[in-house]
């Protein structure tokens, strides 16, 4: 069973960038999609952005196209999320979390129910 471990969220201005990095641990990434989750104060959890096994699939919401970048290096067990142009609106504890495909290689998703493995999430505060 794959474990995540979420770093590199923090405080940043309006405009500004951030790089989110999770980490995996327990089993190789080769065998998962991979989600970026977020969730607010009195939200629910939405579905950020997605990247299907092969890397050859990737999902963005709606409110995050063109600002943010997922990426994966299953070399490193790791996948990316590299967040610009940040708005207060972005402010969320940012979650990932995995869905192992035995095939699917490239299948994505952005509905929290898909995924499982979830991290313990990192804080991302936008403000000025």
């Amino acid at each position: 069973q794959v474990q995540f471990v979420e770093s590199g969220g923090g405080l940043v201005q309006p405009g500004g960038s951030l790089r989110l990095s999770c980490a995996a641990s327990g089993a190789t990434l080769d065998y998962y999609a991979v989600g970026w989750f977020r969730q607010a104060p009195g939200k629910e959890r939405e579905g950020v952005s997605c990247i299907s096994r092969s890397g050859s699939s990737t999902y963005y919401a709606n409110s995050v196209k063109g600002r943010f970048t997922i990426s994966r290096d299953n070399a490193k067990n790791t996948v990316v999320l590299q967040m610009s142009s940040l708005k207060p609106e972005d402010t969320a504890v940012y979650y990932c979390a995995a869905r192992r495909l035995l095939y699917g290689f490239s299948w994505c998703g952005y509905n929290a129910a898909d995924f499982g493995s979830w991290g313990q999430g990192t804080q991302v505060t936008v403000s000025s």
